[in-house]
């Protein structure tokens, strides 16, 4: 028996969708002057709901390999946005901040961010929402597996 999901490209759909939502970003970014780029300002946007957190941690959250993390996290000193500091409980690991120019930038992007998010979200309902998360939840747990 055929399953719907055999002829059905939905990878496709998500991925397309998330590259339209990435080039809005960027395009905003880059006509408001921001100096960022997406997945610098998702660096940004982890580091502010979890601040101290350790570039590995990062990593995970961001779905990212710790090399690429560094990199953007020396991007992110050199800008003045985020800073290393040592661990207390050990002294080979570095727990990364944001600092106030980066707290800053945050506030300052942030409502940019929003309204790309309502634009895309359009009129679908909290209901719709509900669903989305459902399903986009099941097809990570079915892959995860």
């Amino acid at each position: 028996m055929t399953h719907p999901s055999d002829h059905r490209a939905y990878f496709f759909k998500i991925d397309t969708t998330i590259k339209k939502i990435r080039n809005a970003l960027q395009k905003q970014f880059n006509e408001t002057g921001f100096d960022l780029t997406v997945d610098q300002w998702v660096l940004i946007d982890h580091l502010y709901r979890n601040p101290g957190i350790s570039q590995n941690v990062l990593a995970d959250l961001t779905t990212k390999d710790a090399p690429t993390v560094t990199r953007m996290i020396d991007l992110l000193c050199k800008k003045g946005l985020t800073e290393r500091r040592m661990a207390e409980d050990d002294r080979r690991k570095f727990l990364i901040f944001l600092t106030t120019d980066g707290q800053a930038k945050y506030d300052e992007v942030l409502p940019t961010v929003v309204d790309i998010r309502r634009k895309g979200w359009g009129d679908l309902s909290e209901e719709d929402y509900q669903h989305f998360v459902r399903i986009m939840d099941s097809i990570y747990s079915n892959i995860s597996e």
